[in-house]
Order: C-alpha cells, then sequence, then structure tokens
C-alpha cells in the first residue's frame, strides 16, 4: 500500500530500474526526442510507482510533446495530455506513433490541415511536400514500437488550475514531469488542489519538483522554483508523518554532481545556448529533483 511522501530523487534510480531507463531511451530515439538533463530519474520515478499501466487512464499534467505520454500510450494507456501551450498543429512523428484526438475541436488540427500548416509555414512548399510525403509513406513504418497496443493520447490545450472539461473522480493516476514547478509557492497549492480533483478516491498524483534545501528560490534559466520541504508539504496537503528524505539533501546533491550517465548524456540543446537549465552545456547541476506522491483517500 502507497503512503504520501516526498523524496528526493537517488542517481540510484537510474541502476534500480536499468531495463525502463534502456526502454525510454529507445522510445526518445524513435521519436526525435532528447531529455532534459534530470528527466531519466524523473521519468523513471514516475514510472517506477504507477504499477500495472494496462487499460489505466492517466492525466499528464504539464506534458508539453514530453516523452512521458508516448510511453504510456505503448502501455495501453489512455492519456490525457494537458498543457497550457497549444498542439493544435502537432507533428507528424506523433501523431504516428498512437491514436491521438482533441479533447475540444480546437485542441487538436485534423492531421492533414497541421501537416499542411507546418509546410507553408516553412517555405520551400515544393521541397517541403516532398519530405512529407516521405514521412508518411516510410521512415515512420521503421518503427519498432510505434502503433503498439490500444493506447491513446487526449490533447488537451488548458491551464491546470481549471481543468473545467475534466469530470471529478475521472483519472486513475495523474503524472507531472517537472511541469508543476512552473508556479509560485502561492500559486502551487490551488494547481495540486485541481489535478487531485480529477483523481479517483485511491489513485495517485505523482509529480516532480525542484528542490531547495532550506528556503524557496527561483532559478532563471529553467524558469522554474525550487521548493523547501515545508512549501511541498502545505502545498500537496502532506501531515507531518509523510516520510521524507531531505535530511540526506547534500548527500544526494553531491552523487547528482557525480552521476556520470546523466553528465556524459546531456542533450544537445543545452550546448546551444546560456539561457537555459545547463548553460552551454557545461555540467553544473543548480538544483536536484524531488518527488511527491499524494493518494486520494475515499473521502476526498
Amino acid at each position: 500500500m502507497f503512503m504520501d511522501r516526498i523524496e528526493i530523487l537517488s542517481v540510484e534510480l537510474l541502476a534500480a530500474h536499468r531495463q525502463l531507463v534502456e526502454e525510454l531511451k529507445t522510445v526518445a530515439k524513435e521519436l526525435g526526442l532528447e531529455f532534459g538533463w534530470h528527466y531519466l530519474l524523473d521519468l523513471t520515478w514516475i514510472i517506477s510507482l504507477l504499477g500495472d499501466l494496462k487499460g489505466k487512464k492517466i492525466l499528464d499534467a504539464g506534458a508539453g510533446t514530453g516523452i512521458l505520454q508516448w510511453y504510456l500510450a505503448a502501455q495501453d494507456v489512455t492519456v490525457y495530455s494537458i498543457d497550457r501551450g497549444s498542439r493544435a498543429d502537432l507533428p507528424w512523428r506523433f501523431r504516428h506513433w498512437t491514436k491521438i484526438r482533441g479533447l475540444r475541436p480546437q485542441d487538436l488540427n485534423p492531421p492533414i490541415t497541421s501537416l499542411l500548416n507546418t509546410l507553408l509555414g516553412k517555405g520551400a512548399l515544393r521541397k517541403r511536400l516532398g519530405e512529407g510525403r516521405s514521412m508518411v509513406r516510410g521512415n515512420f513504418a521503421k518503427n519498432s514500437l510505434s502503433n503498439r497496443g490500444e493506447g491513446m493520447v487526449w490533447i488537451y490545450n488548458q491551464d491546470l488550475s481549471q481543468l473545467v472539461d475534466i469530470p471529478d473522480d475521472s483519472m486513475d493516476a495523474v503524472v507531472a514531469l517537472s511541469a508543476l514547478e512552473h508556479n509560485p509557492p502561492s500559486e502551487l497549492p490551488k494547481v495540486v488542489s485541481e489535478l487531485m480533483r480529477v483523481l479517483k478516491p485511491g489513485g495517485m498524483l505523482l509529480a516532480t519538483l525542484g528542490a531547495a534545501r532550506n528556503q524557496d528560490w527561483f532559478h532563471e534559466p529553467s524558469q522554474g522554483w525550487c521548493y523547501s520541504e515545508k512549501t511541498l508539504r502545505q502545498a500537496f496537503n502532506l501531515t507531518e508523518g509523510s516520510p521524507s528524505n531531505y535530511e540526506n539533501y547534500d548527500e544526494l546533491f553531491e552523487n547528482l554532481r557525480n552521476c556520470a550517465e546523466l553528465r556524459e548524456n546531456l542533450a544537445r540543446f543545452y550546448f546551444r545556448s546560456g539561457d537555459n537549465g545547463m548553460p552551454w552545456g557545461f555540467w553544473n547541476p543548480q538544483y536536484q529533483s524531488v518527488g511527491v506522491l499524494k493518494m486520494k483517500g475515499g473521502d476526498s
């Protein structure tokens, strides 16, 4: 039986769940995605705690076009992909991966409309049309993991604090990978409350965020907050008895800084700018990830 908890993510997760880590790398390669510098830890922690996935309805809060929703869909999950940014013209490589629908008409353009918008918006129309035909006819057919199972993704472009089209008590689980940290401490409880509303009794909210040792602070390059244990307990309405490993903050942070697997596999986009979470690809973590598990009781 799971219980509420706060867990700064240990790099030991990578070795403990090696098969899952390699599966995630494979899916990312097939979809042309790269991981944020700590995302392998976040993904591994979340997925390892979800248990049996087949047939579940899971809300991915702040999903963007990230890998978690596509991985879950390949495991026969119905994913509700929520993000405030529009995915109306979702690229073809994602549309081919699994069945995709828009929760509302404005959330997802028809495939042909999306393709034409993409081609017309980038010029060199004849060349782009040729590339589009090539993608449709051949490239995606080679994917070894796509179009498997009965999973699907529902796209919903909406703010996480007002999910007006998602019914109460409708989701088996809610996941949020490095998304909630874009809310200041004063607004985080409202978002958590809305995510708990749509969760079925007995379901779990699994969220990864930035951890602050003592006091909340804002990490400018990633535009995200790092939260103290006190703030997280209040925002997620955790009791004092809910376990935490914040007492090991310094040791866990040192292990993270020395993690060769994360250091040596930085995504290429980090090397292109000084205005991101790991400026110019220089391995120098300024914060570490913390996971929060919050169960919804039968009387919630």
